[in-house]
């Protein structure tokens, strides 16, 4: 299989009981598993208990523990309401007999309504950007080997940040730009569109916190502590979408980092946020462990 049909089937999980799923794990050489894939098949665990009808708007999420990759991870997917215009679901992944992340999303069925959105930046083309991976091995991110195997459905092309070539705008101090896409097509399954979307926003979001400041990120401590998405408009993601983010705030070890996302012909489709952990790395340490949250570095 191509990685982008190994990323098709990790997000197929097995069945086990009602509303009780498992999902398989990818062969990776990092120390705890990206928290995007927890986030994507936690979505389409709660996918299969919705009914066709209904479409993901939101989900609202928290990384709790280190996910394991030696085992697989089980997603137990609860019903907190089934209305007419919106139903809601909460999934607990679970390793080792413990919650490692909380996911909480809400459904709606298709509707007119009323509309606007912002209106996309003006950026270049996708062929103007730079592979991300390789960007990260040129500023010095130790695992950028391991990621280049782990993001390899993902083709991400780095359009530049606040340090590097992007011009400071609306007041944000702290903004990074980039296309992405899924190399190889993907089934029709809009399910399969938004896991894989899921999948995709978090890399590099909770970089963007760190793009005004001049430091070496294999020194720095990053993990992901929540993860929070909106899904505007359907879209593919095996299509050009331009991820604009931005950091309002960080302190404390932590940064708040938003984005946008833009299909090529200017439509907002989606929107995210994320906060996380970012603080310089002590002796000693090699990032998060047991009880340090999920996300990825």
């Amino acid at each position: 299989m191509n990685p982008t049909e190994e990323l098709v089937d990790l997000l197929d999980l097995e069945q086990l009981d009602v509303d009780l799923f498992r999902g398989k794990q990818p062969e990776s050489e990092r120390a705890r598993v990206y928290g995007g894939q927890v986030a994507a098949q936690a979505l389409i665990a709660a996918i299969r208990t919705v009914p066709e009808e209904y479409v993901v708007h939101s989900l609202h999420s928290y990384f709790l523990l280190g996910g394991d990759y030696s085992v697989p991870i089980v997603y137990d997917v609860e019903r907190p309401r089934d209305g007419r215009s919106f139903v809601t679901r909460r999934v607990v992944a679970r390793q080792h007999g413990r919650p490692i992340y909380y996911q909480s999303l809400n459904f709606q069925r298709p509707e007119d309504g009323y509309e606007h959105q912002d209106a996309m930046p003006e950026v270049g083309a996708p062929e103007t950007g730079f592979d991300l991976v390789e960007v990260m091995r040129r500023g010095g991110n130790d695992e950028a080997e391991a990621l280049s195997k782990e993001w390899g459905a993902l083709d991400v092309r780095w359009l530049g940040n606040t340090r590097f070539g992007l011009e400071p705008e609306d007041g944000h101090v702290s903004q990074a730009r980039m296309w992405v896409r899924l190399r190889e097509s993907l089934p029709d399954d809009p399910a399969i569109h938004a896991a894989a979307f899921t999948y995709a926003s978090d890399v590099s979001l909770l970089g963007s916190t760190l793009s005004a400041h001049d430091l070496n990120p294999s020194r720095t401590q990053m993990a992901s502590l929540d993860h929070t998405l909106w899904f505007h408009r359907p879209f593919r993601a095996d299509q050009w979408w331009l991820y604009d983010q931005w950091s309002p705030s960080a302190q404390g070890g932590r940064g708040l980092a938003f984005g946008r996302i833009f299909t090529a012909d200017g439509v907002l489709v989606a929107t995210a946020a994320q906060e996380g952990l970012i603080r310089p790395r002590r002796p000693g340490s090699e990032g998060p462990g047991a009880q340090e949250p999920v996300g990825r570095p």
